[in-house]
Parts: C-alpha cells; sequence; structure tokens
C-alpha cells in the first residue's frame, strides 16, 4: 500500500538556523507555517534543519478542516501519526472519497515526486523526517499558497 507525505519549506529554511539537537515533545517551539503550506498549520523543528542538506525532522500540526492540495517534494519523506485523525492520497486531486486513513502511530513513506495530497477533518500532528534542504511544488500551481494574490497583482 502506498503511503503519504506532508510539507513545509520557506519558512522552514529561515525558522531552524543551524538547529542540529533533538528536542523533546515538551520543548518543541512551534511557529506558523511555512507560506508553502496553507494558512493554519503550526510547525516545529526537532531536529536538523529542514532548510539545508541532510536529514530533518520536524512536527507540524493541522487544525481542524485543514488540507494541502496535491504536491510532490524532491526526496523521499516518512511521516507518522502523532495524535489526531489525518486521511491522504495519491493523485494529481484531492479526492476525498479516495481518501486513506491513518491511524495514530502509523508511518507512511512517500517516494520522490509523488503526487499526493493530506487533509484532516478533526485536526492532527504528524513528525515528517527527509532529506533536505525540504521543497513542496505544487500539481496545480493556483493552488500554491505562495501565489495568492499574484493574479491581483497582474503577475
Amino acid at each position: 500500500m502506498k503511503k503519504l507525505l506532508l510539507i513545509p519549506l520557506a519558512a522552514l529554511i529561515a525558522a531552524a538556523p543551524g538547529a542540529t539537537q533533538t528536542v523533546a515533545p515538551a520543548e518543541l517551539k512551534w511557529m506558523d507555517g511555512p507560506p508553502g503550506l496553507p494558512p493554519g498549520a503550526q510547525f516545529a523543528v526537532v531536529k536538523g534543519n529542514p532548510g539545508a542538506k541532510g536529514m530533518f525532522t520536524i512536527h507540524i500540526k493541522m487544525p481542524p478542516t485543514y488540507a494541502v492540495p496535491a504536491h510532490h517534494h524532491p526526496t523521499d519523506e516518512k511521516v507518522t501519526l502523532v495524535s489526531g485523525k489525518l486521511a491522504y492520497g495519491m493523485s494529481d486531486r484531492l479526492n476525498r472519497a479516495n481518501a486513506l486513513g491513518m491511524n495514530v502511530g502509523e508511518t507512511v513513506v512517500m517516494k520522490a515526486k509523488m503526487n499526493h495530497w493530506v487533509l484532516t477533518a478533526d485536526g492532527a500532528e504528524v513528525e515528517v523526517s527527509a532529506m533536505g534542504p525540504f521543497q513542496i511544488t505544487y500539481v496545480n500551481a493556483a493552488d500554491d499558497p505562495r501565489n495568492a494574490g499574484r493574479a491581483e497583482r497582474g503577475q
């Protein structure tokens, strides 16, 4: 059974300059999600530096009714559901009818450049480990939150 990945990116780079030590869950420093994620998510760096070459681990908190449209990453990612409920799928478009659920403690690995999406009805926290630097590419550029407002600005 193929499985999922998750998100962040640009703000991760700025948020974790030189971070290399593992952080205990109670010591996580939560901040707003990076510009590459839809608004509302929070993330914390556990180990490494997502903006640099090398392994990193982050946690991402997604609020209720949160979704990340179809996207992919340049490297494999390992995602573990820490709490809550999470659904995902592998395709070029978010499709709730075909979503697969994850149980707390379950780990999934998404291969590099595999299009996938994720959503949660009730909220969720995940742990993501991958090789940096971390990047996210949306299948549909209009879904990329970094492009918000460009059409109004004529870009």
